[in-house]
C-alpha cells in the first residue's frame, strides 16, 4: 500500500467524520424548546408549601410548581469568595447563580488591541464577564437543589420549595479568612427544626452542605436527604464547527465506574444504588457534581421533566431522629473548572470528567507529562513544544523506519513511472512487475504506513489532551498568541502550518497516478483552511511536529541517498 494513498484515505475519513459530527449537532434531532419565560424547578404537583414536599420521592417530582412567579421575588442571599460568586435562594436553599470569578468568557489580547490602534481601528469588544455555571435565566437554566424527604406521610420535611430564613442578605470571605459558613433555618409548628449550612473555603470550588435536624416534635422523624442538578439541555459552542465535546449527565460508582447519560436518555429514569460515588453534569472545561458521603449506600437517579428540563441526583438512606434528638446529613458540591489534580483530590473518579473517552489510558500520562513540563517552564505553549519533542523522541525508531521506507520508495519512483507507462494497458502486468521491483530493491510498500498507524492513538490522545485541558484556556504563549484555546487572531500559525506541510509533502515520494498527485498538492491549502479555526495550541503542536518530521525525514533521506551513491562507487 502506498503511504501517500494511506494519508489520503485517513484525511478523507477524518474530514467525513468531522462533517458528520457537525451535521448531527446542527441538523440532528433536538429537544423541545423551553416555552416558559420564567425559571422553573423540578418539584411538586402543586404550590409546595413551607411545611414540606408534596411528593415523598424526589424522583417522582415531575410537575411544575404553581407559585413559580413567587420564587422570583424570594430573598436571595449573595455569597462571595475569592473564586466564586453565588446567589442562594431562600426558597429551598437552591443555588440559582454561580459565577467563576477566575474564568471570563473572553480575554483581552493587548497585542491585538495595539495592532488595531496602530492602524487607527478599534479592536473587537470582548466579553470579560465571568463564566456563569449555575443560572436561573430560563434560556440557560441550571440549578443545584437539595432537600429532605420524609419517609412517613404524616411527617414533614423541607424540600427545595420550603422557605428558609437567613440571618443576613450577604456574606463575603474576608481577607485572612479561610472558611465561610452560611446557615439557613426552617421550622414547622410541630417542633421540627432544620438548619441548612453551606460551607465555602478559600481557593476551593467545593461547597460543603450540612442539613442538621433537631426533632422537638412528639414522635421520631424518619427521612432522607436528596441532592440534584436541574438543567435544560446545554451544548458547548466552541470557536469552530470541527471540535465537539460532551455535555450532559455523568454518574460514577465503584461498580459501573464512569457512566455518561445523555440528556435524551435521562427520561429512562436511571436507578442505581452504590456505596459512595457521585452524580453530575459536565461541559467543556467545567463540571458540577453532587458528592454524597463515601461511607453510605447512595441511590442515583435521573428524570426528564416538563419543558425539556433534566434532573440527575442521588438520595441517602433513611435516617431516624428520635424525639428530642438530633441528626445530620452531609454532602459536597463541586462546581468549577476541570483541573485534574483538583478533581482527583476531591472525589474518586471525578478526574474522569476530563473526557478522553476510550483513549484515557494513553491521554492521562500525556497530560501528566504536559503538566510536569509546565511546572518547570511556566508556559503552556512551551510545555506543548516539550511534549511534542518527547513524543517524537520516543517514536524515533518507528519514524526512522517509516522515513527510510519512503526514501527508498522515492528512489525507485522514476522506474515505477516507466513501468506504468510501459504497461499502461495491462494493469495486472504492471502490478506483477512493480512487486518484483519491490522485492529486488528490498522495499516494503507497507513500511511507511505501519509505523504511522502505531502512532495514531498517541497523536489522537494528545489532540484530546489539548482540547480538554482547562489550563490551556486563555493561557499565554508569546506575542499575539495570548489564548492557546482560541484561534490565532492573525492566522499566522495556520499559514505556517501549511508551509511545513508543503515542505514535508515535497520530501515524500510523489504518487504515480497524476490525479492523486494533483489532489495531494491541494492538501496543504485544504488543511490550512481547516486550521484557521482550530485552537492555536493545537496548531502549535502540529507545526512543531511537522518541523521535527521534516528534519528527521530530510536527514534520513539524505543519508540513504549518500549510502546508495557510496555503494554505486
Amino acid at each position: 500500500m502506498d503511504n501517500i494513498r494511506f494519508v489520503l484515505v485517513m484525511a478523507m475519513l477524518m474530514i467525513s467524520y468531522m462533517l458528520w459530527e457537525s451535521w448531527q449537532i446542527d441538523y440532528g434531532p433536538k429537544p423541545q424548546a423551553l416555552i416558559s419565560d420564567k425559571p422553573v424547578v423540578a418539584g411538586s404537583q402543586g404550590a409546595g408549601s413551607a411545611a414540606g414536599p408534596v411528593s415523598q420521592n424526589p424522583e417522582q417530582q415531575t410537575g411544575k410548581p404553581a407559585a413559580i412567579a413567587q420564587s422570583l421575588t424570594d430573598q436571595i442571599i449573595t455569597v462571595k469568595t475569592d473564586v466564586l460568586s453565588i446567589d442562594i435562594d431562600t426558597r429551598g436553599g437552591t443555588l440559582v447563580n454561580l459565577d467563576l470569578l477566575k474564568y471570563t468568557h473572553e480575554k483581552e489580547n493587548t497585542f491585538v488591541n495595539d495592532a488595531y490602534a496602530l492602524v487607527g481601528l478599534k479592536a473587537p469588544e470582548k466579553d470579560l464577564s465571568p463564566i456563569r455555571l449555575f443560572d436561573n435565566n430560563p434560556e440557560h437554566l441550571f440549578l443545584a437543589q437539595s432537600g429532605l424527604v420524609s419517609s412517613e406521610n404524616s411527617a414533614v420535611a423541607p424540600d427545595h420549595h420550603a422557605v428558609f430564613i437567613a440571618g443576613q442578605n450577604a456574606y463575603a470571605l474576608q481577607e485572612g479568612q479561610d472558611q465561610l459558613s452560611v446557615p439557613l433555618t426552617w421550622r414547622d409548628e410541630d417542633g421540627l427544626r432544620v438548619t441548612k449550612i453551606f460551607t465555602f473555603k478559600r481557593g476551593s470550588y467545593v461547597i460543603g452542605l450540612e442539613q442538621k435536624i433537631q426533632n422537638e416534635s412528639a414522635k421520631p422523624w424518619v427521612g432522607r436527604q436528596y441532592d440534584q442538578l436541574l438543567r435544560i439541555e446545554h451544548s458547548d459552542k466552541n470557536n469552530n464547527n470541527f471540535i465537539r465535546t460532551y455535555s450532559g449527565g455523568v454518574v460514577y460508582t465503584d461498580k459501573e465506574k464512569f457512566k455518561k447519560i445523555k440528556y435524551e436518555d435521562m427520561g429512562e429514569n436511571l436507578s442505581i444504588s452504590a456505596q459512595g460515588g457521585w452524580s453530575g453534569m459536565i461541559q467543556h472545561y467545567f463540571a458540577s457534581a453532587w458528592i454524597p458521603p463515601a461511607d453510605q449506600e447512595n441511590h442515583y437517579y435521573t428524570k426528564e421533566l416538563n419543558d425539556s428540563r433534566y434532573v440527575i441526583g442521588s438520595y441517602s438512606p433513611d435516617l431516624t431522629v428520635p424525639v428530642n434528638g438530633e441528626g445530620v446529613f452531609k454532602s459536597e458540591l463541586f462546581a468549577g473548572p476541570k483541573i485534574q489534580p483538583v478533581l482527583e483530590a476531591t472525589a474518586p473518579g471525578l478526574e474522569l470528567t476530563v473526557d478522553y473517552s476510550w483513549l484515557t489510558v494513553i491521554a492521562k500520562p500525556i497530560y501528566w507529562l504536559l503538566n510536569k513540563i509546565h511546572g518547570y517552564v511556566g508556559n503552556w505553549g512551551l510545555a506543548i513544544l516539550g511534549v511534542t519533542f518527547i513524543i517524537k523522541a520516543l517514536f524515533f525508531k518507528l519514524s526512522k523506519a517509516s522515513y527510510q521506507s519512503m526514501a527508498k520508495m522515492r528512489k525507485i519512483q522514476p522506474r515505477l513511472k516507466e513501468l506504468q507507462d510501459r504497461y499502461a494497458d495491462d494493469r495486472q502486468k504492471f502490478n506483477t512487475e512493480m512487486m518484483s521491483m519491490y522485492k529486488r530493491e528490498k522495499v516494503n510498500p507497507l513500511g511507511g504506513c505501519l509505523p504511522i498507524m502505531v502512532q495514531i492513538p498517541v497523536f489522537i490522545s494528545l489532540y484530546w489532551v489539548l482540547i480538554e485541558t482547562v489550563e490551556l484556556r486563555q493561557a499565554d504563549f508569546f506575542l499575539w498568541i495570548q489564548d492557546l484555546s482560541a484561534q490565532d487572531p492573525f492566522y499566522l500559525l495556520p499559514i505556517l502550518y501549511g508551509i511545513t506541510m508543503k515542505i514535508q509533502q515535497g520530501l515524500n515520494p510523489a504518487p504515480i497516478d497524476p490525479l492523486q498527485a494533483k489532489v495531494m498538492k491541494l492538501f496543504p491549502i485544504i488543511f490550512t483552511v481547516f486550521f484557521l479555526f482550530f485552537p492555536s495550541g493545537l496548531v502549535l503542536y502540529w507545526i512543531c511536529n511537522n518541523s521535527l518530521s521534516i528534519i528527521q525525514q530530510w536527514y534520513i533521506t539524505k543519508h540513504i541517498l549518500a549510502e546508495d551513491t557510496h555503494h554505486a562507487h
